[in-house]
């Protein structure tokens, strides 16, 4: 695999670093499963349509480029902590808990409420739950999969019983809107899942977590950092919203799509004709569909819904896999695969034994 950097002429491609396996303890005694899924989204939906009379696009060229057709967007006073709290309640009551049983949250964000303290403190709070830790984790739209991996070795440890993963983003506030190749994109939600110890065999089976630091000026946004500071320049210079190369992230991601599954499959002893259910983040289809050409994964086995939320990162893969749920689209035995990517860059991936069951928490998100 290769890297992304700049030189004097332009991209240049490098070795990308090697990425460590993630090992299991052969001691370990336990393995971690999803216990509890839930989500939520905001209530304005922003169609293509409405794009039309924002910014010269159209419907057709939307759909045909990224699969999208509608997005949410939060209200002027929403914070993601809102949305991350109600995805939390869903996923608690899908497993029958409260915030006195979990023993640590994690939050998976791009956009917090604030520089700090963390968004894991507002939710822990909100959630009652006085005895977890609680920490964010910033990973990009590979940031639910680090999340899951983090509280998966946890409880694998025998450290803690119950560990609740959020992906929460409100994106919409960093998008240039008159950036018609980049506000298309995005939309904002929140998804959960409480994990916990499952019999052995079910649940999570291996991981693969990687960073290329390297293709970082990718896809960033550029101010309101250490590195360049808010200030009258940088907000008059537009310079704290989303910025892509998008011919160079569309490269990067159908690639470590399929070398990253591959690698979690290589793991878990298992291969790509042993998915049931694929889910990627969902930030095109263009993406999701030349990754699975290349891992020769047949479309029946692939779940999509970007056309409905268009990309929400750490949000989309717990949105996603709720939906495959709500659907009938995951089985217990099933297994399944999942997979992100993004800012970073970065990327993750992990394969899991489903077995967690309907619960009583499985009303609607809206």
């Amino acid at each position: 695999m290769e890297s992304l950097t700049r030189s004097g002429s332009g991209l240049r491609a490098e070795p990308a670093l090697a990425t460590a396996p993630l090992v299991l303890p052969a001691s370990r005694v336990r393995t971690a499963g999803i216990l509890g899924l839930g989500c939520h989204v905001p209530e304005r939906v922003l169609t293509n349509s409405d794009l039309e009379r924002m910014v010269e696009t159209s419907d057709e060229w939307i759909v045909s480029r990224t699969g999208i057709s509608e997005r949410r967007i939060a209200a002027p006073t929403e914070a993601t902590s809102d949305l991350a709290v109600q995805a939390a309640r869903r996923a608690m009551a899908d497993a029958g808990l409260s915030g006195e049983d979990l023993d640590l949250i994690i939050v998976a964000t791009i956009t917090g409420d604030y520089p700090f303290p963390a968004t894991a403190n507002l939710v822990q709070h909100a959630l009652g739950a006085r005895r977890a830790g609680a920490f964010d984790l910033s990973a990009g739209c590979a940031g639910f999969i680090y999340g899951l991996a983090v509280a998966a070795q946890f409880i694998e440890a025998g450290l803690y019983q119950r560990v609740l993963v959020v992906g929460a983003e409100i994106i919409s506030r960093f998008v240039d809107w008159k950036d018609r190749s980049t506000c298309v994109l995005f939309g904002d939600g929140a998804g959960a899942a409480v994990l916990g110890p499952v019999a052995d065999g079910e649940g999570f089976l291996s991981f693969d977590l990687g960073s290329d630091g390297g293709g970082a000026e990718m896809l960033l946004v550029d101010s309101g950092g250490s590195r360049n500071p808010t200030s009258a320049e940088t907000v008059a210079g537009d310079r704290h919203s989303i910025r892509m190369v998008g011919s160079e992230v569309y490269k990067f991601a159908v690639r470590v799509i399929d070398e990253s599954t591959r690698r979690s499959l290589d793991r878990a002893g298992l291969t790509v004709d042993d998915i049931d259910c694929f889910v990627a983040h969902q930030a095109n289809i263009r993406i999701i569909d030349a990754a699975t050409k290349r891992l020769r994964l047949d479309e029946s086995r692939v779940f999509n819904n970007v056309h409905r939320y268009g990309n929400t990162s750490a949000a989309s893969i717990p949105l996603a896999l709720e939906d495959a749920r709500s659907q009938g689209r995951l089985r217990a035995g099933d297994t399944v695969a999942l997979v992100g990517f993004g800012a970073g860059l970065s990327w993750a991936s992990c394969i899991l034994n489903w077995s967690q069951a309907a619960g009583p928490g499985r009303e609607g998100r809206e």
